[in-house]
Order: structure tokens, then sequence, then C-alpha cells
């Protein structure tokens, strides 16, 4: 019998169940369909310590990462040694770490949903890039980089922030319709919902509603809220090494969705982009959630940005009757953004 556990193989964002067994020279990992794949022992590291298990990689596939869901059993013994601390808390010291990490995680339990937002200013912004940028790099090999759809990428975004050359704004080849604000200023758009957006005005709706998770700092808030300052100091400070899975866990507040939602509505206005696109794309995935459920991958915006018909309404409700809108990127813009992905994608630089 097996270690339960889960799997991201580092080409796709699609999470397996596992079951993890001791072979001769490594793990055997099985999963639901029949199929096994062998991992040498050599090439496993150990990542984090979660409060569901720990998390391993693999330091020859970027982005392949193995969860355990229970005790480690008869695979203990092949397992690499989990990591002391991270270069922050060395640097620092580990029992002044402790001590005021444990002194503000406290505080975070009985703080709710109001004292993440009172912490997440405090935590400084190198922190917040260095951890993003490691996040960025999580989605190696899956960059999307059409020089065309770059150039009307870094528009939209213009049009939609006088801030935009502090975004770091990407499109990464991942088969799910959802886009993500990362924390240092990084946003990535996944391809598939350029290929399911009616058009380039509900990708701005979309992109300024991200825009809006990352001036409000939504993304350190909710892994404050998810984590506890204690281990937002070692996952800020330390090899964290990737944890775009962690980040799957991680969940907006209803205020901080709120939040976004009307700093875009108010970005859309002012650059004179309709959020009528933006409502009807989300009338869109609402129905599609009616008919494949919340949990398919195709539709993984509906995971991360729950809907509801009170968001598809207050962004209808935001399309002044009679205004002169005007398209956010022209039809040639928006069939450069939509093919970006169609050159093979590189590595972030």
């Amino acid at each position: 019998m097996g270690v339960p556990g889960w799997l991201y193989d580092g080409s796709s964002a699609v999470r397996r169940t596992v079951e993890v067994c001791a072979a001769a020279d490594g793990l055997d990992i099985r999963f639901e369909d029949g199929g096994a794949d062998r991992v040498p022992a050599a090439k496993l590291r150990h990542m984090e310590t979660r409060r569901d298990g720990d998390v391993y990689g693999r330091t020859d596939i970027a982005g392949w990462r193995l969860g355990l869901a229970g005790p480690a059993g008869e695979i203990a013994g092949i397992l690499p040694g989990r990591q002391k601390y991270g270069r922050w808390i060395d640097r620092a010291g580990l029992l002044p770490s402790t001590l005021i990490a444990l002194a503000i995680s406290a505080a975070v339990l009985f703080g709710g949903d109001h004292l993440p937002a009172l912490l997440a200013p405090y935590v400084p912004p190198s922190w917040e890039k260095k951890f993003g940028d490691t996040l960025v790099g999580d989605f190696g090999g899956r960059f999307c980089t059409g020089a065309a759809g770059q150039a009307a990428l870094r528009k939209l975004a213009h049009e939609l922030s006088p801030d935009a050359d502090r975004l770091n704004i990407r499109v990464v080849r991942v088969p799910m319709v959802n886009a993500a604000a990362l924390p240092g200023g990084n946003i990535v758009i996944f391809d598939k919902l350029l290929a399911d957006a009616p058009g380039p005005d509900a990708v701005a709706g979309v992109l300024a509603h991200e825009m809006g998770h990352v001036q409000e700092r939504h993304v350190t808030q909710a892994m404050i809220r998810e984590f506890g300052l204690g281990a937002l100091v070692g996952m800020l400070g330390g090899s964290t090494g990737s944890s775009v899975d962690a980040l799957d866990s991680l969940h907006y507040s209803r205020s901080a969705e709120a939040q976004a939602d009307g700093d875009a509505i108010a970005t859309l206005r002012r650059a004179g982009i309709s959020p009528g696109p933006t409502a009807d794309f989300f009338h869109r995935l609402a129905e599609q959630e009616k008919v494949f459920g919340r949990a398919e991958a195709p539709i993984g915006y509906l995971s991360t940005h729950p809907l509801s018909g009170n968001r598809e309404a207050r962004f209808r409700a935001g399309a002044v009757r009679g205004a002169a809108y005007r398209p956010s990127l022209s039809p040639e813009e928006w069939a450069a953004l939509s093919n970006i992905c169609r050159e093979p994608p590189v590595k972030q630089p």
C-alpha cells in the first residue's frame, strides 16, 4: 500500500491524484488511470512543508511537484531530508524570526479578513518581487513570445494603467481559461483565455481586475490569510523553488474580489473601454459552469475567481448608456495578441 499524494508534472497545470510507492532506486508514482512513472531518489529534493504534508521537486524538471497527503511510511527512507531554514531566517536569526512570526501569526488567527489587509502593506515589496519572480520562473518554457502579440499586450496594459511599465505581464501556454496576479507586480494570462474571450475588451476587463489585485496587494493578503505570516516569512525568504501549486489553494476574500471589480470598472471607464464585453464573458463562463462544473480545467477561472450574478450585473451596470466607447485594440492588434503563442515559447529571461 503506497502513500496518497498529488503531482504536477511540470508540463501542464493539471493536478493529478497519485499513489507513491517505494522502488529499488527511487519512487514509483502510480496514476489513477493505471499509468506509472519512476523517479530516481537522487533527483528528488525537499521543497517545503505544509499543513497537509511535505512537497518535493525534481532537480531535472522545472515545475515538477509531488505532494504527500499522509505519513511517508515505507518511502521515508528514500525521500531527501527536509530543508532547515530559509535565507531570510538565517540572516535574521532563528529565535527572533520565530518569535516575530508566531506573534503575528497568532494575531492573524484573531484578525480574520481585516488583519491581513493591515499587515500586507508592511511586507517589503522587494520580498514580494523576489518571490513573485520565482513563481513566474515556474512557468519556464511556456511563455509565449510572438513579437506582434507582445506589442499588442503592452499597448493594452498602457491603455489601462500609466504604471504598466512597473508590471510584468506575460501570456503562458497553459490549457486553462484563467489569469492570475502573482506577488511583485507579476500577472500571467493563460492562452486559452485569449482563445475563449469574445474580443479584446473582455480581456481588458480581466486584465484590469488582475491589476486591481496587484494595486491593492490582495495576493499578499491572501497568502497571509492562508499560510499565516510565519509560513509566509519562510516562503518569501527561503528557497521555495516554485510554489505555483501552493497559490492554487489561495482564495481572495469577497471584499477583495469586490474591490478588484470596482477598480477594474473604474479603470475601464478612465480608458474609455466598455465593461459590457467583460460582463458578457462572465455570463458565458457561468453558463459553462452549469454544464461542466466548477472543477473542470478549461474553466479554471471559476475556481480562482468565483462568479456570481451580481458580479456580472455590476460590470453590466458600469456601462454608461450612450457613451462613446472605443475598442481597446484594433482588429489587427487583437489578432496578433490572440496568436501570441504560435511562436515557440521560451524561458523567462
